[in-house]
């Protein structure tokens, strides 16, 4: 079966190792292994040991993504407008190394609309939307922005609808099913 990395911010949910485990089986059900940020290494290099905690985390996030055939990120707006940083991370790691990119979100507004809401600013002259810092926000009507669409349009793109933002996991299904169907579940 194909190895697809999970990410998102789910490891932060305070059932976090259930949760991932109910979305592995999920993967399982279309041909997919999934493979949790949570989940231990195999062969993890005993130098890591002496590693600060976050190091390890980091490298054997790493190692999990260069161990499967894509990555299907939960991209709903964590701590703020836009998806969470590591995640955005490792949506741009998989690409970088030529991996599928899937993504889906719980969330349907569109950037531009989540940051005006989280940092109201003004309109100029022109039309464009501005920050309160007057720094120009993103406004293509995207879902976040243009470079993490960018990377999800080569994989097809990012499903979103809106629905109960930690606790739904229909779009996620939609986006491993799709996923199933572009890497196949054999490698």
């Amino acid at each position: 079966m194909a190895r697809v990395y999970l990410a998102g911010p789910d490891v932060f949910l305070p059932d976090a190792p259930d949760w991932l485990e109910r979305k592995k089986a999920i993967c399982a059900g279309y041909g997919l292994t999934g493979v949790s940020p949570l989940d231990a290494l195999a062969q993890e290099p005993a130098a890591w040991a002496a590693l600060p905690e976050w190091r390890r985390i980091a490298f054997r996030n790493e190692a999990h993504i260069r161990s499967c055939a894509a990555v299907i990120a939960n991209l709903t707006p964590f701590r703020g407008p836009s998806a969470d940083a590591g995640t955005i991370y490792e949506v741009g790691f998989a690409r970088g190394l030529g991996l599928r990119v899937f993504g889906y979100a719980t969330v349907a507004q569109d950037f531009l609309d989540r940051t005006l809401a989280a940092f109201p600013g003004r309109q100029a002259e022109d039309g464009a939307w501005c920050d309160p810092d007057g720094l120009l926000v993103e406004q293509f009507g995207l879902f976040d922005n243009l470079m993490i669409e960018g990377a999800l349009a080569e994989s097809g793109g990012l499903l979103r609808e809106e629905k109960d933002r930690w606790r739904d996991l229909t779009v996620f299904e939609r986006c491993v099913e799709q996923a199933a169907r572009l890497v196949g579940p054999a490698i």
